[in-house]
């Protein structure tokens, strides 16, 4: 029930955050011109200073800019990828019958809530959202929303802060409670070798958010107490607002707030991507109807990124003006951690090899998430570089690569996962034909969306100017297949609403299919992992009868079997245990 909870609270914040960029892309497509149908309803939901006579001010970008990053990130893909398929499909996957500590897992979800409708209120406070970016750099984020008519508390900035405290504490305590299921509850048999490949996802992104996000909220609590209570935790002296000195104690460095925000910010791209590879995984060997190849070298993989995240931080820091051999560190363990994500991917590639595949709905999502995610990652490789770096840094070639790997990456991953469990959360499976009419529309917009950016970028398009700033001088000296580089904002807008509608087919078939849809059996997908041998959907305690393991969680087209699949808590017989016979060396004449 948590899980389910958590799906579709994290979906109604997906869409709600996707909504706020389809917002920004008409400022960017027609800067300074009124928004059509919707201009005039906007200024009596977010106030008449924000959008006046439906025409976006330069604040209200920079909301929307800093919300969107957050809501999606935080109070979208984190809840959905990791809590909601992690509370849902790890317990059944582990053959558990619950989570260890529920009452941490109500507690989780509620803090979730709690955090996410802060978020939502801030829109509503005088001031509007908080406006200094997802990242919240200080000094900047220190001093907006502050000053005459602002409300100490009750403004943009500080209930972002608030908001923040209380989403990181949720996914810390979900963090504890994965941990120690994985540990203590798996079944009888289900050794961490039989494990499903998305159990380990988990298991190691449980441990990247308990490590990394303690020094979050320690640094956001220090920058709530230079808003509210004078202190300069990230405050230098002689900090110069509006042509006065600010009257403060100073001694604090803002650039120690980008070393705790970024000592998360890594490891929680991995918090993102790690769950969707998980999910690929499953059904990338249930529908080539094969073994994943290279289970041990995945394994070993995803513990390999999960300890290099804590130590790639600063390549976001380029800019800060690091030292040599500090910068050497971080560029040779930035290329490293590519190496076992090429790994991860080699092996899902050669997975497909000589399968039987069937192109079903999540199937598609996984296909199209393989070279997604490598666009995404191998257009990360220049960043890691500071030489490259210092050109493209706050391009629009960094919202290319980010999103490459969010987007039609990690997205993609999770409509995959929406589609191929939700038979298992409500005994019917979802329309084939309009999950279809979902995926292609959205697979092509998002490569019109983003594949553009790159070349924005390389032309020195700014990421968060609204109207183009000093950009236009650099980006319209020359044309990128016709089109300048603001010309081009344009079509990649047109393309980010048109994907907007295509998200309608699938909400109606979510919702229609909960009670419509057709009705399937226990192990629609003739898979083989456990949570297919319980009910669907599960009752309470998940189990009939107490699940054992006896083999791995792959065993697809066994020789000799009548059926293509073997699921894990099949006996293993007396054939199988027989040891083939070394084959005979042929006799030299």
């Amino acid at each position: 029930m948590i899980g389910i909870q958590y799906g579709l609270c994290g979906l109604v914040f997906l869409f709600f955050g996707f909504c706020l960029m389809m917002l920004m892309r008409w400022q960017l497509a027609y800067p300074g011109q009124a928004l059509p149908v919707i201009g005039k309803l906007l200024p009596y939901i977010f106030g008449a200073g924000m959008i006046p006579d439906g025409k976006m001010t330069s604040d209200f970008y920079n909301s929307l800019g800093a919300m969107h990053g957050t809501i999606m990130i935080f109070a979208g893909v984190v809840p959905l990828a990791f809590a909601a398929f992690g509370n849902f499909v790890v317990p059944l996957q582990i053959g558990a019958p619950d989570m260890t500590f529920p009452k941490v897992n109500a507690a989780s979800f509620w803090a979730f809530a709690v955090g996410g409708l802060i978020m939502m209120i801030s829109f509503f406070v005088p001031g509007g959202a908080a406006k200094s970016g997802w990242t919240s750099y200080t000094p900047l984020a220190a001093f907006e929303n502050r000053g005459a008519g602002l409300h100490a508390i009750f403004n943009g900035q500080t209930l972002w802060l608030i908001g923040f405290i209380f989403l990181i504490t949720s996914s810390l305590l979900g963090a504890v409670n994965f941990i120690t299921t994985i540990i203590q509850l798996r079944a009888k048999g289900l050794t961490w070798m039989r494990l499903p490949f998305f159990v380990w996802a988990q298991f190691v992104t449980a441990f990247l958010l308990l490590l990394a996000f303690p020094p979050l909220e320690a640094a956001i609590i220090m920058q709530l107490m230079d808003r509210v209570a004078d202190t300069s935790f990230f405050l230098p002296s002689g900090l110069v607002v509006n042509g006065a000195q600010v009257q403060i104690s100073g001694g604090g460095s803002p650039l120690l707030w980008q070393h705790l925000f970024w000592f998360l910010g890594h490891p929680e791209v991995y918090v993102l991507i790690l769950p969707a590879f998980g999910i690929v995984a499953e059904i990338l060997a249930n529908n080539s109807r094969k073994p994943l190849w290279g289970y041990k070298s995945l394994v070993f993989s995803v513990l390999v990124i999960g300890f290099l995240s804590f130590i790639v931080w600063a390549h976001h820091m380029w800019l800060t003006g690091m030292g040599t051999a500090v910068s050497a560190f971080f560029q040779t363990t930035t290329l490293l951690i590519s190496i076992p994500s090429v790994i991860i991917l080699s092996a899902f590639f050669i997975s497909l090899w000589g399968g039987s595949i069937r192109f079903n709905v999540p199937m598609l999502f996984v296909i199209a998430f393989l070279p997604m995610f490598g666009i995404g990652g191998l257009t990360g490789i220049p960043l890691a570089f500071n030489s490259a770096d210092l050109y493209l840094h706050d391009t629009y070639y960094i919202i290319a690569h980010f999103h490459y790997i969010v987007a039609p990456g990690t997205i993609f991953g999770l409509f995959a996962g929406i589609y191929y469990w939700f038979p298992k959360a409500t005994g019917r499976k979802m329309s084939e034909f309009w999950g279809k009419v979902h995926f292609w529309p959205t697979l092509i917009c998002m490569n019109v969306i983003f594949l553009p950016m790159f070349l924005q970028g390389m032309a020195g398009m700014h990421r968060r100017w609204y109207d183009g700033g000093q950009g236009w001088g650099v980006s319209t000296e020359h044309t990128i297949w016709g089109l300048t580089g603001f010309q081009w904002n344009t079509p990649i807008s047109w393309a980010a609403w048109t994907m907007g509608l295509a998200q309608i087919p699938f909400i109606i078939n979510f919702f229609w299919s909960i009670r419509r849809g057709e009705k399937v059996n226990d192990n629609p997908w003739e898979a083989t992992t456990l949570e297919w041998t319980a009910p669907s959907p599960p009752p309470h305690g998940n189990f009939i009868h107490t699940p054992v393991a006896y083999r791995g969680p792959y065993e697809y087209s066994l020789p000799g079997r009548e059926r293509d699949f073997t699921m894990q808590n099949e006996p293993v017989e007396p054939a199988e245990r027989t040891r083939r016979k070394p084959p005979v060396e042929p006799a030299l004449a």
